[in-house]
């Protein structure tokens, strides 16, 4: 059998997190009553004419600086004419030639792959490049059900960035990194909130196969409408999988849009794809051109850190681990609450708080299935509590049941550990009495130290510990115990 190349490129649709939508003053709120956000304009009634949101062109813009997209000086909008009962107008306001971005790529890092992939990646610190960003208005929701189907066109109208690659994909766990890493920086960005849940980020997929050695590529065939990355990836394994069992099977394949069906894990085919030519663009005569160079300058004031610059300065400035540095910038919430922890008590190291971070807020965070906004801890509880284990006032132990008692409740670990009892025994005159006991007690063991067996130091330790109740300091027990067997 022939070994097969495989081509990905993928137009991701990201609403904008704006206020009003993009050519009317109508509000965009997500679950909000159908129908109860609607104008003249995005109804697409006779006479009703179009304004430009100026905020929605900035943030268009703003998340092209974050890709390290070039912009064009003059930008314009144009008619793509199509019938479907979701757009009213029957044209949807769109950008052709001249769109807001062009260029620019999105950087793959080893977290943004899924779990399974992260061992095996083929190109490590790979960059997707971008062909544009365009901006255009969103279309009505259908619901279809066994009556009939259902339209609702609150989401009509809401600002829409198309980000369009290269096809510049390898596989379909690639295009799941791209699309995480894109996601992130858009949220970095905040232009929009990119929650595939709720609609506001979408994906078509455009895979084509060909033979090794073909510099051709294959037929474009379009997967429409894709609303998770575990969707993107499993459609794509299969539909690459068709592909080729298609082309062993001596069959010519055409370009062509087709559904997916994830239930049933198949795509099944929609229409022959259709060219520019058949949509009749032509430019808005209600929507006059803009330069884009005032907006521009405005907008580079605007720029935030990217996810992955926010990376290595955690590497760099709290000498965590890259792979720890991942995991907290992964969500930006998460990225500044962990900064809050760090910057409550600059004596706390910050190494310390991230395995706090990591091994127990997000463990907790998952158990429950709270999100990290509806979490009661807060980040200078945190910082408190392991201030307390590093000045040794509780053991490692007590400090996770505070840390229990801390998330469900919000209490701070001070009240905590005080209505315990946790607060532990540094006095030397008690401590000395526990290491003349132990000592005493245990001959033997002082005669393996003394042979330079330091194992017996955490032993002995242990022995005081229990007599102790675990109030005992364990650092100042160790460090005696030296001192009195040395």
């Amino acid at each position: 059998m022939p070994k097969y190349i495989t081509t990905i490129g993928l137009e991701v649709h990201a609403q904008l997190n704006t206020r009003s939508k993009m050519f009317c003053p109508c509000p965009v709120q997500f679950g909000a009553e159908p129908n109860t956000h609607t104008c003249p304009t995005c109804l697409g009634l006779p006479g009703a004419l179009p304004v430009l949101n100026l905020i929605a062109i900035e943030k268009t813009m703003l998340a092209g600086l974050m890709l390290d997209c070039e912009t064009p000086e003059i930008s314009k909008w144009d008619r793509k004419n199509y019938f479907y009962p979701d757009m009213p107008k029957n044209y949807q306001l769109t950008q052709l030639d001249a769109p807001l971005c062009l260029g620019g790529g999105v950087p793959l890092y080893d977290l943004a792959y899924p779990k399974d992939a992260q061992r095996t990646i083929k190109n490590p610190k790979k960059v997707v490049k971008l062909t544009r960003i365009h901006l255009e208005e969103d279309v009505g929701k259908s619901t279809h059900t066994g009556l009939g189907t259902l339209l609702d066109f609150n989401r009509a109208g809401t600002p829409l960035m198309e980000i369009v690659s290269d096809p510049d994909i390898e596989s379909a766990e690639e295009a799941f990194a791209y699309l995480n890493s894109l996601r992130q920086i858009l949220v970095y960005a905040g232009v929009s909130d990119a929650d595939m849940e709720k609609g506001q980020m979408r994906c078509d997929v455009n895979i084509s196969v060909r033979p090794e050695g073909q510099k051709e590529l294959g037929a474009k065939i379009e997967l429409k409408n894709l609303n998770s990355m575990s969707a993107v990836r499993r459609s794509i394994h299969v539909e690459v999988q068709r592909q080729i069992e298609c082309l062993n099977n001596g069959e010519v394949l055409s370009q062509c849009t087709r559904r997916w069906d994830d239930d049933r894990g198949e795509s099944i085919l929609m229409r022959s794809k259709e060219d520019a030519h058949d949509y009749r663009y032509f430019p808005c005569p209600d929507l006059l051109p803009i330069r884009t160079g005032p907006i521009l300058e405005r907008v580079r004031l605007q720029i935030l850190e990217s996810p992955h610059g926010k990376r290595e300065r955690f590497e760099v400035e709290y000498g965590i681990s890259a792979y720890d540095a991942g995991v907290l910038t992964n969500e930006k919430a998460l990225a500044n609450w962990f900064e809050c922890a760090v910057q409550a008590d600059l004596l706390v190291p910050p190494k310390k708080v991230a395995n706090w971070v990591i091994n127990d807020l997000l463990g907790r965070l998952n158990e429950s299935g709270l999100a990290l906004a509806d979490c009661l801890l807060k980040p200078d509880a945190l910082s408190e509590l392991v201030a307390f284990v590093e000045s040794g006032k509780i053991s490692n132990n007590q400090a996770k049941e505070v840390f229990a008692v801390m998330f469900a409740t919000g209490d701070s670990a001070g009240n905590i550990i005080q209505s315990k009892g946790f607060e532990q025994v540094s006095d030397t005159g008690a401590l000395e009495s526990l290491c003349d006991q132990v000592i005493s007690a245990n001959p033997d063991k002082v005669v393996e130290f003394k042979a330079g067996n330091d194992k017996v130091i955490n032993w002995m330790t242990g022995q005081m510990m229990k007599s102790s109740g675990g109030k005992a300091n364990p650092k100042v027990l160790g460090e005696m115990l030296r001192v009195k067997m040395g």
